[in-house]
Order: C-alpha cells, then sequence, then structure tokens
C-alpha cells in the first residue's frame, strides 16, 4: 500500500469514528489529530477498568428490572447490552448468575414461569432462559 493510500485510509477511519459519535463524547475527543489517537483517547474514556466505571455498570445490571408495557425482545436486548458493556471492560458474570439476573429482572406477570424454571433443575443456564422468555413471547 502506498504512502497516500494509507494516509487517506487513516483518515476515513478518523471520519468515520468522529461522524459516529454523539456531540457530548465528541467534545472529550475533539483534539484528537489521528484515527489511532482518537481510539486510544476513547479507550481511555470509556473501556478503563477503575472503580468508576465498573460500579455503574454493576449497580444497572444488579438494579435492571424490565418495565411494563415492554416487550420481552426489548428486555433481553437491554440486558445483553449491559452484560457486553461489562465484558467489554473483563468483569465476567457466570452463566448462571446471567440466567438468575434475568429472571430477577421480569416483574410478577412472569412469576409462575419463573418458578416453573427455576425448581425441579439440577443447572440452569442463560440461553435456556433467553430461549424460554423467546418462545413465551410468541
Amino acid at each position: 500500500m502506498q504512502e497516500k493510500e494509507k494516509t487517506e485510509l487513516l483518515e476515513k477511519a478518523q471520519s468515520a469514528i468522529i461522524l459516529s459519535l454523539g456531540d457530548i463524547v465528541l467534545r472529550d475527543v475533539a483534539k484528537a489529530k489521528s484515527a489511532a489517537e482518537l481510539w486510544l483517547k476513547l479507550e481511555s474514556l470509556y473501556m478503563t477498568k477503575s472503580l468508576a466505571n465498573r460500579l455503574p455498570k454493576k449497580i444497572k445490571l444488579y438494579t435492571f428490572k424490565i418495565t411494563s408495557g415492554m416487550a420481552i425482545e426489548e428486555h433481553l436486548d437491554h440486558f445483553n447490552k449491559i452484560i457486553l458493556d461489562l465484558e467489554n471492560i473483563d468483569i465476567t458474570i457466570s452463566n448462571e448468575d446471567k440466567a438468575i439476573l434475568l429472571l430477577t429482572s421480569l416483574n410478577a406477570s412472569y412469576t409462575n414461569m419463573k418458578e416453573a424454571i427455576m425448581y425441579g433443575r439440577d443447572s440452569m443456564t442463560f440461553d435456556e432462559v433467553q430461549s424460554i422468555l423467546h418462545a413465551r413471547e410468541l
């Protein structure tokens, strides 16, 4: 790859990153001169493993509840986003704990289903709970 092509590619990468950022985030990284510098700044802001970054994500997971009228697909999407955010900063939640947290995030209308899932089993996986919720929604 020639130098000119490489420069153009890096400029396009920087532009693509900038275009995908919101105004608030953009203000935080406005002084970055290259795609690499921009990426490093974003990484330092949002991917750090500091307590200040870990706690809000964990609190969000442990207090996450379904809202009335929310479709189960949307609820699962929000839950999986929280889990992914935690995994991105190297916090892993066991499969069984994810299943339990998902079940506890459901409201009273799911009580019978939650009891049916939890009792009479030796183990429970997150994928099983998700599949059951998908089937119930259908």
